[in-house]
């Protein structure tokens, strides 16, 4: 018997191998070589299932669930709170914001709400993806639904948003692809939840269960990279401190986005093998029956998972992904020159700007926006060091707005910069640490992270809040603590900063963040010399890792963003990457833009700003559909790039509908075109 062996290395290659005859050779599905040992379990559907473990629509719209044992959560309950957690996180809930009507687990894959609960029968299947050394320990997941459609096969990706754990797509790409009857292919990215607490030396494992780091060994999610001397010093000087693995990894994994995104697809198609394919001759291996010849992947997620999809698709040599449907994604263009975006016919500013880049812009006038007269601090900090002008609260406050548009950030974001300014610090202080590779002990710019206690003193984790961190963090876990606040270590916002002597919100510490950035100290314009120009260099190289190239490889594309986005700006973002590819890909583009206004990057303000925002989530939906309708029928063409006018509510309480939220079509009026002429992207106003 000559048996061929391939593995999905090589799957680009048509099946034409698989035949019955004895002397027919036979493709057998090989486990890709980077995944470590799979764990697997069937949910029924009813009492547990893959979407809303359990819960419903209902129980997600419903109380916390609660632990049997609150400091001792198993893995199945840590499971459910984490997809509680995330799909509150990134849709907003509330029945008159459209939550079980207009999008939710119940709402079919037409957009009409049913009568049950959104429950997903089918098996999930859990493993790291590491070089062996369990320093990496990516967390891939792939769901393959009880309804997926062996004769119509479909894989969708699902890379996490934010610095979420690996269940931080379902509520956005998962759901979609679970209700289509696809697989869906997760990653944490390598930056998902991953908490070590210096006062327990103790990690998060795999399923989320807390134990100590010797004991994890290689099966922790994430443990710093400290001498045992260096940790024990650490826990004894900075009570309470904690890393987490986006931050503290010290491998910058944003370079490997994209390549953890197809790490999942291929783990996806291993397991559609292994469940799908009938056995070999050998009665051990299963025949590999689908391939990327066969089978339809689209990448997609929101946010850093959009970002994900889309350097996927940049970096996918094998065709293992046919096309992307991406919603705001964070993604940084490798220049802001060579193409041109104009709105209403005026050049923006600011184009194509890196995150590192704006965030530290950011986190130093968004506080001050959110600053009151009881506290304005931060204001009047920024002032005396000639970085702000007005002659009182409501005037420096304007002209920290003004400083913000005048950066590249839109007028359709001034009623959201407030509310922005915890949001952006964590990014400020999380992208430099991960960008330069520093340790937690090195205390970048004087922050650490911590809990905190009413005063801003840094705390340590209760046990039951270290039990539950699996569920209820996000990736970027605890406050940023300033170490060098005047009088002792205190959360950010209430930190003194030695150069003011004023409670400022620890301002020095996000000038040096600022200068870490740029490479020139803020205030008085000089380069950096000394340890912060080195410092500065490890950031900025590391930033240099990570941007997008624009070229998509031919493949078709939709992004769809939200004008009022205030983290994603578009013109840093999503505007940026379509001039970006149109200077790569010219003519041969297949990518399209839809622009929705009124929608910003967070569905959960909708309901907090009725009169301004409606939720985007559902564009991500129409945004699938249209991309799989393309992929199944090339026949049945792309939409056009577009502004989408959408219409807000007077208030919280009233129901929103499809009336609000216009479809994305195939024939805009003229003044709704978003059009791309050579390397010129014009947005209507």
């Amino acid at each position: 018997m000559h048996t061929k062996k391939i593995t999905l290395a090589l799957a680009g290659i048509a099946l034409t191998a698989c035949g019955h005859h004895h002397d027919e050779p036979e493709i057998i599905n090989e486990r890709p070589s980077f995944l470590g040992a799979v764990s697997a379990k069937t949910y029924d559907g009813v009492s547990d299932d893959l979407l809303t473990a359990g819960l419903g629509a209902t129980g997600l719209a419903g109380a916390l669930p609660a632990y049997a044992d609150p400091l001792n959560p198993t893995p199945a309950e840590l499971r459910r709170n984490a997809i509680y957690a995330n799909y509150r996180a990134i849709q907003d809930i509330s029945p008159a914001a459209g939550f079980g009507r207009l999008y939710g687990p119940n709402v079919d894959v037409s957009g009409n709400p049913t009568t049950g609960e959104g429950k997903i029968a089918g098996s999930e299947f859990i493993a790291y993806a590491d070089d062996g050394s369990g320093n990496k320990n990516v967390t891939l997941m792939v769901q393959i639904p009880a309804s997926f459609d062996a004769n119509n096969p479909c894989i969708i990706t699902g890379a996490s948003s934010g610095s979420r754990g690996v269940y931080g797509a379902i509520g956005t790409s998962g759901e979609w692809g679970l209700k289509n009857k696809c697989a869906v292919a997760y990653s944490d990215k390598g930056s998902g939840t991953g908490l070590y607490t210096f006062d327990d030396d103790s990690v998060n494992l795999q399923n989320g269960v807390r134990a100590q780091r010797t004991a994890a060994g290689k099966n922790a999610n994430f443990t710093p990279i400290v001498s045992d001397a260096d940790r024990a010093a650490f826990a004894a000087s900075r009570p309470g401190r904690v890393a987490f693995k986006h931050a503290h990894s010290q491998q910058n994994p944003e370079k490997d986005w994209g390549n953890h995104t197809l790490q999942a697809v291929e783990f996806a198609f291993y397991m559609l093998n292994e469940q799908y394919g009938r056995y070999a001759r050998d009665n051990t291996h299963h025949v590999v029956r689908f391939t990327p010849t066969n089978t339809i992947t689209i990448g997609s997620s929101i946010s850093n998972g959009a970002a994900s999809a889309l350097l996927a698709a940049e970096q996918d040599t094998r065709g293992l992904i046919d096309g992307v449907a991406a919603n705001e994604p964070q993604i940084q263009p490798r220049t802001a020159t060579g193409y041109s975006i104009r709105q209403n016919g005026v050049p923006v500013t600011g184009q194509g700007k890196w995150l590192i880049d704006y965030s530290t812009y950011a986190a130093l006038y968004q506080p001050c926006i959110a600053s009151t007269a009881a506290a304005p601090g931060r204001c009047t900090a920024l002032v005396a060091k000639g970085l702000l002008t007005g002659a009182d609260l409501a005037a420096q406050q304007e002209d920290a707005r003004a400083r913000l548009k005048a950066y590249g950030w839109l007028p359709d974001s001034d009623v959201l910069q407030a509310s922005h300014a915890l949001t952006t610090v964590l990014v400020a202080v999380t992208y430099a640490n991960a960008y330069g590779r520093f340790s937690v002990t090195d205390q970048l710019c004087g922050f650490t992270f911590a809990p905190t206690d009413a005063s801003g003193s840094p705390v340590p984790f209760t046990p039951a809040q270290r039990a539950a961190s699996f569920a209820t963090q996000n990736g970027i876990i605890g406050t940023p603590i300033y170490e060098a606040s005047v009088g002792g270590a205190k959360a950010y916002n209430l930190g003194v900063s030695p150069s003011t002597n004023l409670a400022d919100q620890s301002l020095d510490g996000f000038l040096c963040l600022r200068a870490l950035a740029t490479g020139i100290d803020p205030v008085n314009g000089n380069a950096l010399t000394g340890t912060l120009a080195e410092q500065s260099a490890r950031v900025r190289s590391g930033a240099a890792e990570v941007l997008a190239t624009g070229n998509l490889r031919g493949k078709p594309a939709i992004i769809a963003a939200g004008r009022s986005d205030t983290l994603m700006v578009v013109n840093f973002n999503s505007r940026a990457y379509l001039g970006l590819n149109a200077l790569a890909e010219g003519p041969a583009s297949k990518l399209r833009y839809i622009e929705v206004l009124n929608a910003n990057h967070f569905d959960t303000f909708t309901s907090v700003f009725p009169q301004n925002i409606v939720p985007l989530h559902i564009y991500l939906f129409r945004a699938l559909d249209a991309m799989m309708a393309h992929l199944r029928n090339p026949s049945v063409p792309l939409p056009p790039s577009q502004v989408v006018r959408t219409v807000t509510r007077p208030d919280a309480t009233t129901p929103m509908t499809l009336a609000n939220l216009p479809p994305i079509v195939q024939s805009p009026a003229p003044g709704n075109l978003i059009n791309v002429s050579g390397t010129t992207v014009d947005v209507p106003q």
